[in-house]
């Protein structure tokens, strides 16, 4: 009888663990939810909306002066037409998807 609580514990453990893996998004798949329309899959603005909205490119200069924590506080509060994201995803999400997203200008 113990021997079985104990298989039902450790399995209900990994089962948690294996779930709690395969909701964690990884940056770039947060992009590519969230980002990915105006920032483009390369990071270059180049959609429709980005043009629209005159999304500055990864590579432009006034994007690579920002640092990871300025990109981070736009992505969370919001500037000009982006939306906020705060409440919307996680800290971790937003860090994350900027990691990302400053790779793309790599």
């Amino acid at each position: 009888m113990r021997k079985s609580i104990r298989s039902h514990v450790a399995l209900a453990a990994i089962l948690s663990m294996a779930g709690a893996v395969s909701f964690a998004q990884s940056g770039q798949d947060t992009y590519k939810a969230k980002c990915q329309s105006c920032h483009g899959a390369t990071g270059m603005a180049d959609t429709g909306a980005g043009k629209a909205m005159k999304v500055k490119p990864v590579n432009d200069p006034d994007v690579k002066k920002l640092s990871q924590a300025d990109m981070i506080a736009v992505t969370t509060n919001g500037k000009g037409k982006m939306p906020a994201y705060k409440g919307k995803l996680t800290d971790d999400q937003i860090k994350a998807a900027v990691d990302y997203y400053i790779s793309l200008g790599k």
